[in-house]
């Protein structure tokens, strides 16, 4: 029987050898997700100096932290019918546009009710990244080391980003204020949507819906020879299905635990990137000690990035993720009951590590869950409802610190944790060296 052309394809970039189009695709992604998870971080370092010039109270900056998130889940949810229906590319372009315009005019808003509309647009395009992130990304990788190429732009993106997101306010808060920060990064975001014109669109895209012989022409250019027979169309070959039926009709209970997971690690991962330097200002730290030993916890974070470009294609997504989901409970405990400042910036940085490890895992994990004609749909209905609850979650943790104290509200992350360890086990079949094709093959 004749290879179909989204077969040959997936097998030509699961076996491929690393070309200049792999590293430009490498770079550029990281360089956007790198501004939009420096956006997202960056709130709990400036919430302390919002406070402090009276631009908004603690719990009023919550509320622009929950605004993000309500547009993270719009963009999330939304970006999936777009991006699995018209293409990657316009996509990321389009989103990356949104967020950075919407970054510089959050940083210019004269009241807080201005930034939170600002925020929640430019949440818009910040939601919108992160799936295209892992999907674009992963489809380009060799299944060989697709688990450490992802695990190295979240390096990249997502993991260098944490102690930068707080040593950026610490060294110039006083300088350019906590509305240059935000321009600032706004900036950053527009110089890479200029650079990422140069981005191709992804070739799995491509062979699945009806453009084979570009698709083929792009394999050309990363010197993949072209088929020696003559290759025939699918089911998924011009796929009109729609992407949010498909995941529903063929994986429910892989979309429905992607939610769960997603909701557990942004709760705790987003929750305590905002409240961190505030629930150490509140025990008596000065707010540049705050940011002090956030900085010195948040190092884990690169260090939980490199952990996973070895244990990905080792040890497996579902194992790790499981293991870490798990530790990361007990060090939520150990870190509630640190009794000095070293062993709360120990506890904090082994928290952190592993909370890292399994939440970013589980993320990846999920972007390969799904086949290519719903992938980005997948990941980005898991992704935000993850979101949304997350905006519920940002005040419900000062809520609960300022009622019922630190104890309580580390023993409560502690079993948010430990049920996302539990629901992993439902996210599907270990993706460790197969082939996207493998996991879940595109369907008409």
């Amino acid at each position: 029987m004749a290879q179909t052309i989204e077969a040959y394809v997936g097998k030509a970039l699961d076996e491929a050898k690393l070309t200049p189009i792999h590293y430009k695709v490498i770079a550029l992604v990281a360089a956007g997700y790198f501004f939009d998870i420096l956006d997202l971080i960056v709130l709990g370092a400036l919430i302390p100096d919002m406070v402090a010039t009276k631009f908004a109270t603690a719990p009023e900056a919550g509320w622009i932290g929950s605004a993000t998130l309500v547009g993270l889940f719009v963009g999330a949810v939304g970006q999936g019918q777009f991006t699995d229906r018209i293409g990657r590319k316009t996509v990321y372009q389009f989103n990356l546009l949104l967020f950075g315009v919407f970054t510089i005019l959050g940083g210019l808003a004269p009241d807080i009710w201005t930034l939170a509309a600002c925020r929640f647009i430019a949440g818009i395009g910040l939601g919108a990244e992160q799936p295209l992130t892992f999907t674009y990304a992963g489809e380009y990788s060799p299944q060989r080391i697709r688990g450490r190429i992802l695990a190295f732009v979240h390096f990249i993106g997502g993991a260098m980003v944490w102690p930068i997101a707080f040593l950026f306010p610490l060294l110039f808060r006083d300088m350019i204020g906590w509305r240059g920060i935000w321009i600032v990064i706004g900036i950053g975001a527009l110089i890479v949507f200029v650079f990422r014109f140069a981005l191709p669109e992804s070739p799995r895209y491509l062979a699945t819906h009806g453009r084979g012989k570009e698709a083929l022409d792009l394999l050309a250019k990363m010197g993949i020879p072209p088929p020696k027979e003559q290759l025939t169309t699918g089911p998924a070959s011009d796929t009109k299905s729609d992407p949010f039926m498909v995941v529903f009709r063929m994986f429910p209970r892989r979309v429905i635990a992607g939610m769960i997971c997603f909701t557990a690690f942004f709760g705790v991962a987003i929750g305590l990137g905002a409240w961190l330097p505030n629930m150490m200002n509140s025990k008596g730290f000065t707010i540049t000690k705050s940011l002090q030993y956030t900085f010195l916890m948040t190092l884990a974070v690169p260090c939980a990035s490199i952990f996973m470009m070895y244990a990905l294609d080792k040890i497996g997504r579902k194992k790790t993720s499981i293991t870490t989901f798990i530790l990361a409970g007990v060090m939520a405990i150990a870190f509630a009951n640190a009794q000095n400042d070293v062993q709360l910036v120990i506890a904090g940085f082994v928290m952190i590590f592993f909370y890292q490890v399994a939440g970013n895992a589980m993320q990846i994990f999920t972007s390969e869950v799904f086949p290519t004609n719903a992938r980005a749909s997948g990941f980005g209905m898991a992704s935000g409802v993850g979101r949304l609850m997350t905006a519920w979650i940002l005040p419900t943790i000062l809520w609960i610190q300022t009622g019922y104290g630190l104890t309580t509200t580390f023993v409560c992350i502690a079993i948010v944790l430990l049920i996302a360890a539990a629901t992993v086990t439902q996210l599907g079949p270990e993706a460790k060296q197969k082939g996207l094709d493998e996991v879940a093959a595109p369907t008409g």
